[in-house]
């Protein structure tokens, strides 16, 4: 019976290697993921040996080939982004590869041929030599932060104790699908609300730059009493024409106070609090959370996720400053012995639906599949959400552009009528 040589990484994420003895490849793939390890080369006896050191400190410098020298001065892994749609392309045919049969280092040498998307490929070279010099995946995976976000890396952690790797980066899919498919329909929904206020700003442009002036040059020759709001209008081109430089200083001032306000703890907690409760917008932003947070933490414990660990990460990729402190709140009642559900009552950070369901599936033993349910909810609530939100916005829009407009028109009109008024009382 053939014999195959197989270096692998197992559940303590040390490296192993051996020689099974099998009937072919496959069933040698098999039978060292059934130990619980993850198979990273295997090759028949008396084939080239496996040579590739067991490096266990060294630091990870990634090696990109056929670069040149300038190019791998500028290659930074940390500083490395590759859009969303890439990142999933390549998780989906990594998992695609490793159930396929192949090993992980198989499967990221095919990649990195297949892939064309420079940055992706330099990604995948790096990872692929980060294996070949010793490091596990998801130690690999870690020095790529603006690609790869923890909750990414701490599921392939689990996938590589477990053994399922695979199985792991299809729920990953998953993850980053319905994760991509929720953003798309937010931005799609306000598509056409931002064209009505651009066309709205426009026009008003238009109209104030190109209109006013006319009238003022027209009424300057005629003489004659101008109508208030005629009088109103031809102010505020004025201080638009002559202030422009004072009103663009006192926007940058605005803007820096701003950002200054929000870089302190307590301006971007008070800030992200506001964002939450503003009508309309504020009630997606919850919903998108509250659906999130459910299938995340439902694919989180359903890979053997610790629930602290699960909240530690929840917590990070909240990217709302109010919420995570909200988090550690409820990570701290936890630890104390306190069921989640309840200390997310006591927080007043989720409607009670949620954490009414959440109780049951604490009490059934079906946590992950409730949580899942639960997101299942708040998604189709959201995408509601959305649609009556957008349905508004629009129709708001236009009456406060046809308001602007109609004050610019009347202003006009009214100067016009005056002085067609003045000019018949002459004539008499």
């Amino acid at each position: 019976m053939p014999e195959f040589a197989y270096k692998a990484r197992n559940a303590q994420g040390g490296l192993v290697e051996g020689v099974v003895n099998c009937p072919d490849r496959s069933v040698a793939i098999r039978e060292i993921e059934q130990q619980n390890c993850i198979p990273i080369r295997i090759e028949p006896v008396g084939a080239s040996p496996i040579t590739a050191p067991i490096a266990t400190a060294r630091p990870f410098i990634p090696k990109v080939f056929n670069r040149s020298a300038s190019d791998l001065d500028d290659f930074s892994p940390r500083s490395l982004k590759v859009p969303h749609s890439q990142l999933l392309v390549f998780t989906e045919q990594l998992a695609h590869l490793l159930q396929a049969g192949m090993t992980l280092d198989e499967g990221l040498s095919v990649l990195e041929k297949r892939l064309r998307h420079p940055r992706v490929q330099q990604m995948t070279r790096a990872l692929h030599q980060a294996l070949v010099d010793g490091r596990s995946f998801s130690q690999a995976l870690r020095e790529f932060p603006r690609i790869f976000p923890p909750l990414y890396v701490n599921l392939v952690a689990a996938g590589e104790a477990s053994g399922a790797l695979p199985e792991i980066l299809m729920r990953l899919v998953n993850h980053l699908t319905q994760a991509k498919n929720l953003r798309d329909r937010v931005q799609q929904a306000l598509i056409y609300p931002a064209f009505l206020a651009v066309a709205g700003a426009g026009l008003i442009t238009v109209f104030i730059t190109f209109m006013v002036p006319q009238l003022t040059q027209f009424m300057s020759q005629n003489g004659g009493a101008l109508p208030l709001p005629t009088r109103i209008l031809m102010e505020v081109h004025h201080l638009i024409t002559t202030y422009w430089w004072l009103l663009l200083l006192f926007g940058i001032a605005a803007i820096a106070l701003w950002r200054a306000f929000v870089r302190t703890d307590e301006g971007r907690t008070a800030w992200d609090r506001f964002r939450l409760n503003i009508p309309g917008y504020g009630r997606v932003i919850r919903h998108s959370y509250y659906a999130q947070f459910s299938r995340t933490l439902g694919t989180l414990t359903e890979n053997g996720i610790p629930l602290l660990r699960s909240l530690d990460l929840i917590s990070e990729i909240a990217d709302n400053r109010y919420i995570e402190k909200k988090l550690a709140e409820v990570r701290r009642a936890v630890v104390d012995g306190a069921h989640l559900s309840a200390a997310l009552a006591a927080q007043n950070l989720f409607p009670d639906l949620l954490t009414d369901m959440m109780a049951v599936g604490e009490q059934t033993g079906h946590f992950a599949q409730t949580m899942m349910t639960i997101a299942d909810v708040y998604e189709r609530e959201l995408d509601r959400t959305v649609t009556i939100t957008s349905s508004l916005i629009a129709p708001v829009i236009i009456i406060i552009i046809a308001i602007i407009v109609g004050f610019v028109v009347y202003s006009i009109l009214s100067a016009v009528f005056e002085m067609t008024h003045s000019l018949q009382f002459r004539t008499r």
